[in-house]
């Protein structure tokens, strides 16, 4: 029986091409950025993006969010940092003390029951780094577990992973890294 069904390897990194720019991760910081209208601002975020350098006012461009690609590369800078500087992290629909949805709620009771340390990003708060993990990471829901710098999947494949013990190895063999 043949079948013409992708397979998908939990253990998937998202190739890009390299991206500069002038960005910083602040925790206390807004999310700004140069397309966007001026006089907005999106609110702060747990791990914030600053740009470094503000640009003139006569550079800003005003756009629709449909005029631009969502992953801007000082979007996907961060988020390289962010995703690199965690053992473990999960971008989800609320915190790990609050989880505004059943699949991200099933993602943070797992990593407890485990007993990892991680850190959580709430997507809600921001429209443009929800819409930006989508095509950073590959993958069109949320929430989505990064696992030692690398994607790991959403809530079912966190899941099967946890029920087939090969989470537990994964991120055992991660904290003693």
């Amino acid at each position: 029986m043949s079948s013409s069904m992708a397979v998908y390897s939990p253990r998937f990194a998202p190739s890009f091409e390299s991206a500069s720019g002038p960005t910083a991760i602040n925790r206390s910081s807004s999310l700004r950025y140069n397309n966007a209208p001026p006089s907005h601002t999106f609110p702060t975020l747990r791990f914030g993006i600053t740009k470094i350098g503000a640009s003139s006012s006569s550079s800003r461009r005003t756009r629709s969010t449909g005029c631009f690609a969502a992953l801007s590369p000082e979007l996907k800078t961060t988020l390289d940092k962010v995703v690199t500087s965690h053992k473990v992290i999960v971008f989800m629909k609320g915190t790990k003390d609050f989880p505004q949805c059943g699949f991200s709620n099933t993602v943070v009771q797992i990593l407890k029951t485990v007993n990892v340390p991680f850190e959580t990003v709430d997507i809600l708060e921001n429209e443009i780094l929800r819409t930006g993990l989508k095509e950073y990471s590959q993958w069109p829901t949320f929430p989505q577990l990064y696992i030692d710098g690398e994607f790991f999947g959403g809530c079912d494949i966190a899941v099967d992973a946890y029920k087939s013990g090969e989470l537990q190895e994964l991120l055992e063999k991660t904290l003693c890294s």
